[in-house]
């Protein structure tokens, strides 16, 4: 058994300091005002899952009189993806995203990060949106199939996601029909969440790369909401089995409670079964279960005298099946995947990456550990990270490893590095909270309801019943806009 990890407490000094803090590129409510008002729906978490609830209830509502709040832990960092600012190239974004303390809250020992801002991990993510080979092809999935594809195209629809990104490229398509030629006839273009429309008739598309602020504006036009950043969920309030509310502080320590009919806990992984358990709702398996996808990355060169003097941006993916428990993604070229000036250098050797990502068991040993006696600056109770590889978690790597060797000679790009991630590493942690029929194997039902108590929902990472191989996040904006038509249901 492995020693827990402890995650830490952000400081706000450093997490909270936003560069256009001055600027309320949104508009805001204060918690004062908040707690005057009952909401018919209260989301706590603003990344893909609070943002996906948000925007499908105002999508759904229009302006009915039904009353909305929201409340973000973080502060106003950026009001878009990361990748959308014109600064950035790929090696300045990777740095900022991994590196810079507003975006990565590290966790000692491990290279798991937190990002607390409004917009949540999604401010820096690729935008890479495959369907997950679990959701619509696993016996075991709690959500019918037919359920699955409509709720992904729902969600592919307002997210933007497209093949189109690298479509035509030279290279692209070079490096795809010697896959085809091979053993890798699935192998695609990336989907990509990325709004490719040209600007037209005065309606600007300059947020290319989605972010869930995209959903947090789009759900400002047919309804107001409240919105409170600074705002942490600590405490879910109940009542006779229902939710009624949520306890919320602020950075200074000031306590309010909001009253609400329903709350969406949408505030990630860790935080989500902490806020939980701070409230005495602790299923058995709430905090277990906890999934990460393993990596074997390779890093490739090319000669680029090889190939079309233009080259286009690479962006493949061969996707997990049930022969293949992994996924393989191949982009670059590296600093050029995406870019803002309008020249870039030539240069004869260039570097393109190529990842093996791997399904990982669900198991419930893995798991975040909370301890009673030492508490957070809330109150809250520490936050311990358990999570080891089993022995068919090491041999999916392991075939994920080989086939990055595979493809790299396939695609005649010379492996220059090969490294495999440890377990406790990545940005896809989810499971603590996940979805089922059975309580003492799930925390929520397949709505996304926590066990037991009416009108408290979940929607984020966490409610994901096992990870598959693919990026998360169009799977939880999928049962998030699939959880609100459900409170929308539930509601008339």
């Amino acid at each position: 058994m492995p020693n827990p990890l402890p995650v830490p407490q952000p400081d706000h000094s450093k997490t909270f300091s936003s560069p256009v803090s001055k600027l309320e590129w949104i508009p805001l409510t204060s918690l004062e005002k908040m707690s005057q008002t009952e909401y018919d729906v209260l989301i706590a978490g603003t990344g893909a899952g609070g943002g996906a609830v948000l925007w499908r209830l105002c999508q759904q509502w229009g302006n009915n009189g039904k009353k909305i709040g929201v409340v973000e832990a973080g502060d106003l960092l950026l009001p878009t993806n990361l990748m959308n600012v014109q600064t950035m190239n790929h090696l300045d974004y990777l740095d900022i995203a991994y590196n810079d303390p507003q975006f990565a809250i590290p966790i000692p020992g491990t290279k798991l990060r937190q990002v607390i801002a409004l917009g949540g991990r999604t401010l820096k993510w690729s935008v890479v949106s495959p369907r997950m080979y679990a959701a619509v092809a696993s016996r075991d999935w709690p959500v019918p199939e037919r359920e699955m594809e409509l709720y992904y195209s729902i969600a592919e629809q307002a997210m933007g996601v497209t093949d189109y990104y690298t479509k035509g490229s030279p290279i692209n398509e070079i490096f795809l029909n010697r896959l085809w030629s091979s053993e890798y006839a699935e192998a695609m273009n990336e989907p990509m969440a990325a709004d490719l429309e040209p600007t037209k008739y005065g309606e600007i598309h300059s947020n290319v790369f989605f972010s869930s602020i995209a959903f947090l504006a789009q759900a400002l036009n047919p309804r107001p909401y409240d919105l409170a950043v600074l705002a942490r969920a600590v405490r879910v309030i109940t009542e006779r089995g229902r939710a009624r509310g949520l306890q919320v502080m602020t950075p200074d320590k000031r306590s309010f409670e909001l009253k609400a009919k329903n709350v969406v806990l949408c505030a990630s992984t860790i935080e989500t079964p902490r806020i939980l358990y701070h409230s005495g709702i602790r299923g058995r398996a709430i905090g277990h279960y906890l999934t990460n996808h393993s990596y074997a990355i390779g890093k490739a060169t090319f000669n680029h005298k090889d190939y079309p003097y233009v080259l286009g941006t690479i962006g493949i993916l061969i996707p997990e099946t049930g022969e293949r428990p992994f996924q393989v993604q191949i982009g670059g070229p590296n600093g050029y995947r995406f870019y803002h000036d309008t020249q870039t250098p030539f240069k004869e050797q260039l570097e393109m990456n190529i990842a093996g990502v791997g399904n990982v068991e669900s198991r419930f040993e893995n798991q975040i550990l909370f301890n009673p006696n030492v508490r957070n600056e809330y109150g809250m109770p520490e936050a311990q990270v358990q999570l080891t590889y089993s022995d068919a978690d090491l041999a999916v790597l392991g075939l994920a490893e080989e086939a990055v060797k595979h493809v790299s000679s396939i695609l005649q790009t010379p492996m220059v590095s090969l490294n495999l991630q440890e377990a406790l590493a990545g940005d896809h942690e989810s499971g603590t909270c996940r979805m089922g029929r059975d309580p003492d194997t799930s925390g929520t039902n397949p709505y996304g309801q926590v066990h037991g108590i009416s009108g408290l929902y979940v929607a984020d990472n966490s409610v994901l019943p096992f990870l598959g191989a693919a990026n998360p996040t169009l799977t939880t904006v999928a049962l998030a806009m699939r959880t609100a038509d459900y409170i929308i249901r539930s509601s008339m």
